[in-house]
């Protein structure tokens, strides 16, 4: 072609591919280019993981932190990207000179942290709520909830002043499944830290404190609870759509917390279980228990 149509064809073109260029660096989450730390990645399956490919993908800079060299060596082969550090969150200390050792290598301040940590050890085997051996309790509460707590405190420095600070609950800790033992309670307290965080840091920042509380989830370590295959096909028959729900699409919540598009909310626990939780008398379901 030649003459206007010509010149025209090749402005449309150019302004198209530079639109296109530029797409490419602004995208919704906006989350290009910010440091975010991971805490809690054990393997391909795990929710941190998710979380992890999800930023990547937005061009985040991410930042692993795992509990033994073995997982380092996991998230590495996932990751080779990203840098990795290893902390036990049992000992305080940990914390700490991890948070060290990462401020060393940072050039400005961390946009946002992950806090994909739980752990309980029925030392007894599975017991009746009642019979609940107090040393593994407090233990479970020490590693899955007070860990979230130590670290936006001993990371409060490095956090941007409008930072978010996202943790792994569940989608409801007042349903009395026998098989997740004392851990509801154990996410309760986790949940209910998010209001008197946010509370205390609104003293020096605008740090933001939310949850995303994922339905079941086929994951490593859920595969570990007693009966909880039988669950998750039973969650899978409960969902209106008829399909379970994907550890991604939990990721992709976490991923808007810890964006700016997230700057109005605080102190949340969003649920993430594709309307599990509002279909459990769906009538095919009952009509099969009661015959």
């Amino acid at each position: 072609m030649d003459g206007k149509e010509g010149r025209f064809s090749f402005f449309a073109f150019c302004t198209f591919s530079t639109f296109c260029t530029s797409c490419c660096y602004m995208t919704f989450l906006g989350l290009q280019d910010k440091k975010i730390i991971i805490f809690g990645l054990a393997n391909k399956k795990s929710v941190a993981c998710a979380i992890g490919r999800v930023l990547v993908a937005e061009g985040a800079e991410v930042i692993h932190v795992v509990r033994s060299q073995e997982r380092a060596e996991t998230a590495r082969k996932l990751f080779p990207e990203s840098p990795v550090f290893i902390c036990d969150v049992e000992d305080e200390a940990n914390i700490v000179r991890v948070r060290d050792e990462i401020g060393a290598t940072l050039a400005g301040p961390v946009a946002g942290i992950v806090h994909s940590i739980a752990f309980a050890n029925y030392s007894e085997g599975m017991q009746p709520f009642h019979a609940t051996v107090k040393k593994d309790f407090l233990q479970a509460m020490d590693v899955s909830c007070f860990s979230f707590i130590a670290i936006a405190n001993h990371f409060k420095d490095l956090l941007a002043k409008n930072g978010a600070m996202v943790t792994i609950s569940i989608s409801s800790t007042r349903m009395a499944a026998e098989n997740y033992g004392y851990m509801a309670p154990v996410k309760a307290a986790l949940e209910s830290s998010l209001s008197f965080l946010t509370k205390s840091f609104s003293a020096f920042s605008e740090v933001r404190f939310n949850a995303v509380c994922p339905g079941l989830l086929k994951t490593s370590a859920s595969a570990g609870i007693p009966g909880y295959i039988d669950s998750y096909l039973f969650a899978e028959k409960v969902i209106p759509r008829k399909r379970a729900l994907k550890t991604q699409e939990a990721a992709d919540v976490a991923a808007f917390l810890l964006s700016e598009r997230s700057s109005g909310m605080t102190g949340q626990c969003l649920v993430v279980d594709a309307g599990m939780g509002l279909n459990y008398f769906d009538a095919e379901i009952v009509s099969k228990s009661v015959r």
